[in-house]
């Protein structure tokens, strides 16, 4: 495994005071941790002030959609990493306010903004993916992201703040509770049921496993250089469902296949659920290749060691045993 915080502490780097927006999620809390790890401040802002990170993250409650709250949780850092999300049956209406809110507080505070995306922008893919690719989105919520995307940038030309995007793939890790592989994948096998992958499980697809991605993330807080610009992260080789689907099978010693969701099957349930409704929307990025070329990020940061798919669904799977077992 790389250890990029020492090259990085070596090269000039000073121990920074970050703010994780969203410390409470997958994403915020590997980002949170990664970033204590390589010796910054870090406080850990959530709506409830409670997240899942090491003891030496100052907790902080606050709601982003109050730009009091934003301003509060800003005020003192040299980089803001904004890695909340609100439900996502909710994005339409609450992610622009909040983003407006954060690039307000961040530009007061006189930080850096590193904000994490995924490539909803980008679908359908006509290609692999990289910060190159149209962003061609016309559903709904790829069109929004690539507005956020936009007012990011916007706002970074301005200086008003300096900010930088980094976009990853489908996740999963330890602490990725909301994301699809757990949620339709490890959760039922871990209770002796079997895996679900989503529409078609031969393409082959990129996932991003957490404490992969927030090495990504830190290096994007880190270096100046990376400011003003759109990123892809580093992940390991793409794999199909059905493959990825099959070392969970193998972690929780489950001999039988996997399960497909299909789009009608997505379809009937969102008429119960406005969560599952929304989760029509993705159909395109996993019908068809969906493959993340990360070259400008290793020609710009250097060499990026990824965790094996292999070793990551064993720890994933690992971690959320042990966590159910100490329920």
């Amino acid at each position: 495994m790389v250890l990029p915080s020492l090259s990085s502490f070596a090269d000039g780097v000073v121990a920074m005071r970050i703010t994780v927006l969203g410390a409470s999620g997958g994403t915020g809390r590997a980002v949170a941790s990664e970033l204590l790890r390589r010796g910054h401040t870090v406080t850990a802002v959530s709506r409830s002030g409670r997240a899942d990170v090491p003891d030496t993250a100052a907790p902080l409650a606050a709601d982003l959609l109050r730009p009091d709250d934003a301003r509060r949780a800003c005020a003192g850092a040299d980089v803001v990493v904004l890695a909340a999300q609100p439900p996502y049956q909710d994005w339409r209406e609450q992610w622009p306010p909040i983003l407006r809110n954060v690039l307000a507080a961040t530009a007061a505070a006189g930080a850096k903004l590193v904000f994490v995306d995924n490539l909803y922008a980008y679908a359908p893919a006509t290609g692999p993916l990289s910060e190159t690719s149209p962003e061609h989105a016309t559903d709904p919520k790829g069109a929004l992201r690539r507005q956020l995307g936009q007012m990011v940038l916007a706002a970074s030309q301005r200086g008003e703040p300096r900010a930088t995007i980094g976009r990853f793939s489908d996740y999963y890790g330890p602490g990725g509770y909301h994301s699809g592989l757990y949620m339709a994948g490890i959760a039922p096998a871990l209770r002796g049921l079997a895996p679900r992958g989503l529409y078609d499980l031969d393409q082959p697809h990129t996932f991003s496993y957490l404490p992969d991605a927030a090495r990504g993330f830190a290096e994007l807080v880190e270096r100046p250089e990376a400011d003003g610009r759109v990123w892809l992260l580093p992940a390991a080789p793409p794999i199909t469902q059905r493959e990825l689907l099959g070392l969970v099978n193998a972690q929780v010693g489950r001999r039988r296949g996997v399960g497909r969701v299909t789009v009608g099957m997505m379809r009937m349930a969102g008429l119960f659920s406005p969560l599952l409704r929304e989760g029509t929307s993705t159909v395109v990025q996993f019908d068809r290749p969906w493959v993340v070329d990360a070259s400008r990020f290793l020609e710009a940061f250097g060499p990026f060691e990824v965790t094996p798919h292999d070793r990551a669904v064993a720890e994933t799977v690992a971690w959320f045993r042990d966590r159910r077992r100490s329920a």
